[in-house]
């Protein structure tokens, strides 16, 4: 069943069921925290981190039993064996959160700060 069609990012957080809020909330802020230039869009139905003209940084991504934050596979291929050391599921660009378990911040913002640090060196 597809989720319903959020309007803008405020909208996406508002139809959150409460089981879902806290992490997602959590990695809202810590995106903002980490990177206050990037401007927050809805893309593919989703809170999207935007640098630049349209250079994506990271992707929230919200599913029944975890949520993702999804980089580009190309910057996230190098960063995986930090995120599995860490007893966290990954795939191919995001890093699966169950939200049964804490959010590994650390991990999290160590991946986020790399990427801003990658776009500021001149990388899309």
């Amino acid at each position: 069943m597809p989720f319903p069609k959020r309007s803008d990012v405020d909208d996406f957080f508002a139809q959150l069921p409460d089981y879902q809020r806290p992490h997602l909330e959590a990695l809202r802020a810590l995106s903002r925290e980490v990177d206050p230039e990037a401007v927050e869009v809805l893309k593919w139905n989703l809170p999207t981190y935007v640098r630049g003209e349209k250079t994506n940084q990271w992707m929230l991504q919200s599913f029944k039993n975890h949520c993702s934050l999804r980089f580009s596979p190309a910057f996230f291929g190098p960063h995986k064996a930090a995120v599995t050391a860490a007893g966290y599921e990954s795939g191919e660009g995001f890093v699966k959160l169950l939200y049964t378990q804490p959010l590994p911040i650390e991990v999290l913002t160590t991946l986020m700060r790399a990427r801003v640090a990658e776009f500021e060196a001149g990388a899309e």
